[in-house]
């Protein structure tokens, strides 16, 4: 199918929306037109690290920790990195995550050091010269250190690669504090043998109950290693835990340009499945293989749009926001199809991945829609991820972040994602469900909806944002009375709903 679209420089575009494949066969691959700066200055809140399409982790640079414009967790502006994580949110207007991070140091130091005096502690200034990002790789040079870090992933595992110089200092840390704006009310690390660790961190923030499990393997076995608590005790045994936070570092000696390789695999289950993610996507240590691995992945999934025409500029920007798309939702469930749920229960996914971070309020004009004709797969998976939420907590997601509902934003978006789906004919759902999930959102009371109901709008001095809830909660409506009539369902409550969204 081709259409004819405009970008904003007023240039045709041709594209063809493909099912796999390139149909053009264009010279350069498409995921090398990907820029994955663009975004990390001003309000972009996009992080430049290493991720999969939809994948669980997201291993980029923390450059601070607080700052509404650092909800990403890297901001271009900030002259030090921090050290690297496994989860961010990208695009986001609020913080979190920026859970289990890594460091390579040139001497044993867990001070992560102070923001308003960056050059302290373990964290290091770099030159945006030494930066190179592509789709799943990232490279950057710790000058204070001088060592070179490299990032890579799979879908639930990230690969970090430090290459150090001459010293019997080299050390990696894990700090299990460290976040984006939240604060650490649980975490543990423990040793189990000279080349791996285990662990978790649990947080509250925005999302008010959030953990983390982690299995880690070194490519190279320590020396020493040393456990520190959150007020500076250190432990002699193997392992750790507190409730404000641990810390550990793990000491080499190295020769110059010696590199040592971190693969970490996480859950929200146990570290059991952690380590069952990382042995099962990340059985090796083949660094360059997990880079072309998710330059492949990133290949096929760009190619479901091809364009011709406009600038090199043009088809970047282009790219790079296809690129932003498909980076949330997260894969939130194990290679075995477990998760934590909205209940804080394990639970066994059966119908594809569960996923996590549904920025509705966001997403469901344009981003969902999109993948109805792009990745009808996918739109289907969501679908289900969505009923399944409800199944577990009593209602559609509103904003849902690590199975937490956050509560952000207003209207009940999930009905207009399952109603898109219904009618472009995704249908891999309980039908009766979603309908029953549809209308237990439009019956709440809260956020003026009892005005709304009673009143057939909310007045503006009994509820902030009267005008655009009243609206919103009006086309929410009109797509359960569409959705209803299409099933043939109880002809009076189909026609309760469609007076509402009048």
């Amino acid at each position: 199918m081709k259409k004819l679209i405009n970008i904003s420089t007023g240039i045709t575009l041709l594209f063809s929306i493909l099912s796999a494949g390139n149909l053009f066969g264009q010279k350069q691959p498409l995921y090398t037109l990907v820029n994955p700066f663009i975004g990390t200055d001003g309000f972009g809140h996009t992080f430049p690290g290493a991720t999969t399409p939809f994948g669980m982790v997201q291993l980029s640079p923390d450059t601070r920790t607080s700052g509404w414009e650092n909800c990403s967790g890297y901001h271009s502006s900030n002259p030090t990195i921090i050290g690297f994580s496994h989860t961010h949110l990208s695009g986001t207007g609020a913080s979190d995550y920026g859970d289990i991070m890594f460091m390579a140091t040139d001497g044993v130091q867990l001070n992560a050091g102070d923001e308003k005096n960056p050059l302290t502690g373990y964290r290091s200034a770099f030159s945006k010269s030494t930066e190179r990002a592509s789709p799943g790789y990232y490279r950057v040079q710790l000058e204070d250190h001088k060592i070179q870090a490299e990032m890579s992933a799979t879908t639930r595992c990230g690969m970090q690669k430090y290459t150090f110089q001459e010293s019997e200092n080299s050390v990696i840390i894990t700090d299990l504090i460290h976040g984006i704006s939240d604060k650490v009310t649980d975490a543990s690390i423990t040793i189990e043998n000279d080349h791996a660790i285990s662990g978790y961190r649990r947080s509250t923030g925005w999302a008010k109950d959030h953990i983390v499990y982690f299995y880690a393997e070194f490519s190279k076995p320590f020396n020493a290693y040393g456990l520190e608590s959150s007020d500076g005790k250190k432990i002699t045994g193997k392992t750790i835990q507190d409730l404000q936070g641990v810390k550990g570092w793990f000491k080499y000696a190295t020769k110059k340009n010696e590199s040592v390789l971190v693969k970490v695999g996480i859950s929200t289950v146990s570290t059991a499945n952690a380590k069952l993610n990382l042995t099962t996507e990340m059985p090796h240590w083949d660094f360059t293989k997990v880079i072309k691995d998710a330059a492949a992945v990133w290949e096929a999934e760009l190619s479901r749009i091809v364009v011709e025409g406009g600038t090199k500029e043009d088809q970047v920007n282009f790219y790079t926001s296809l690129y932003h798309t498909m980076i949330a939702p997260n894969i939130l469930s194990d290679v075995d199809g477990q998760y934590r749920g909205m209940d804080g229960k394990i639970h066994t996914m059966k119908n594809g991945p569960m996923y996590s971070v549904f920025s509705l309020w966001d997403t469901f004009r344009a981003l969902h829609p999109l993948f109805t004709i792009i990745d009808t797969v996918r739109a289907n998976e969501f679908v289900n991820a969505l009923l399944q939420k409800y199944s577990e907590s009593g209602l559609l997601p509103v904003w849902e972040l690590a199975s937490n509902e956050t509560g952000c934003m207003i209207g009940y978006h999930s009905v207009p994602v399952i109603t898109d789906a219904w009618f472009k004919n995704i249908r891999g759902y309980d039908a009766n469900l979603a309908m029953e999930a549809m209308l237990k959102s439009g019956e709440q009371d809260h956020l003026g909806m009892k005005f709304y109901k009673n009143q057939g709008y909310i007045p503006a001095d009994k509820e902030n944002e009267s005008v655009s809830k009243t609206l919103e909660y009006a086309y929410n409506d009109w797509c359960i009375a569409s959705v209803g009539q299409s099933l043939n369902y109880d002809p009076t409550i189909v026609d309760t709903y469609r007076k509402r969204s009048k």
